[in-house]
Formats: C-alpha cells, sequence, structure tokens
C-alpha cells in the first residue's frame, strides 16, 4: 500500500466515494456530483500546499492508477480552539482488507514523526461499525458520542482522540 497526494485526476474517485449512497450512508447521504471537481481542485491545492494532508490510497505499488480510497488529516477551528481530525473512505470493492487501518496508521505514524497535527481527533459515525473498530485498534481512546456537522448535516458521531506521543498501538 501507498499513500499520494490528491491531484486534479482524481475527481471520478471522489465521485465514487462521495455521489454514491451507500458509501455515504453513514455521513447523511450522497453528495452532488457537479460539486466534485471543485473540491478535488482545493483539496489538491491544500495537499501540494502541505496546509491539510490529503492523501490517495493505492493499494499495489504496481497499479499506481488504482485508488482504493483516501485518508486524510486537517486542522479546523472549532469554539475550543484548533483541532486536528483525521478521516477515512474505502471504496465497496477494498473493504474488509484491512486498507482503512493501514493507511490510517501510516499517516498517524508519519504525523508523530514529523511532530505535527498534536493530539488527532476522529468522528465516526456511530452506525460505522468498521472506523470505530479502527479507532480502537489503532490506540483512539472514546471521548464521548455527539453531534458533528459534515457536508451541512448534522451526524450522531462517536468523537475519538488520540496522542500521538502516547497513544498509538505499535505496530
Amino acid at each position: 500500500m501507498q499513500l499520494r497526494n490528491v491531484t486534479l485526476d482524481d475527481v471520478e474517485a471522489y465521485a465514487r466515494m462521495r455521489c454514491d449512497p451507500v458509501m455515504m450512508a453513514d455521513l447523511g447521504g450522497p453528495l452532488p456530483p457537479d460539486g466534485m471537481k471543485d473540491k478535488v481542485r482545493r483539496d489538491a491545492l491544500e495537499a501540494a500546499a502541505d496546509t491539510a494532508w490529503i492523501k490517495m490510497i493505492i493499494p499495489d505499488a504496481d497499479t499506481p492508477e488504482v485508488v482504493a480510497g483516501t485518508v486524510t488529516i486537517w486542522s479546523h477551528d472549532t469554539d475550543d480552539g484548533p483541532m486536528s481530525e483525521i478521516g477515512w473512505m474505502i471504496l465497496p470493492e477494498f473493504q474488509g482488507h484491512g486498507l482503512g487501518k493501514r493507511a490510517a496508521r501510516a499517516l498517524l505514524e508519519q504525523a508523530r514523526n514529523e511532530d505535527r497535527w498534536g493530539a488527532v481527533h476522529a468522528f465516526p459515525a456511530t452506525s460505522n461499525g468498521a472506523s470505530n473498530g479502527i479507532c480502537r485498534s489503532l490506540g483512539f481512546r472514546f471521548i464521548a458520542e455527539q453531534n458533528v456537522t459534515f457536508a451541512d448535516r448534522v451526524l450522531r458521531s462517536n468523537h475519538w482522540a488520540i496522542n500521538l506521543r502516547t497513544d498509538l498501538v505499535p505496530t
């Protein structure tokens, strides 16, 4: 498995993840396809500027054109100040093979090694057993169940946090 920055060529992968009712079931339903090109453009600019780590998951180095999903760490402002957050999406045909966990671990290890992002938070939907399992297995601490806003939708999520210096479970 490899991770690479999102590029303008990733519109189709974004649409497959974000516009699909099954992929977006835990995130309030599919997003409109007409916004994907602009979303990829904004994300590619952020990745290139290194203001967010927006990575495409490549399951096999021998076929770099095949994308399995995304893993991202970014920072945003909250009522309590800045917060670093991680999120991931894995396309259906690649689910159940550990790619989400491996990709999240790789990005968290990079963040730890570069001493970047501070404590990292995750907010998987309460109904998303796989993503909550990834948080648990990587050493995230459960904080609380809470409502979060994603794409102008309020979702019931589990709030997890990890201190990369002390909590990340070794490989």
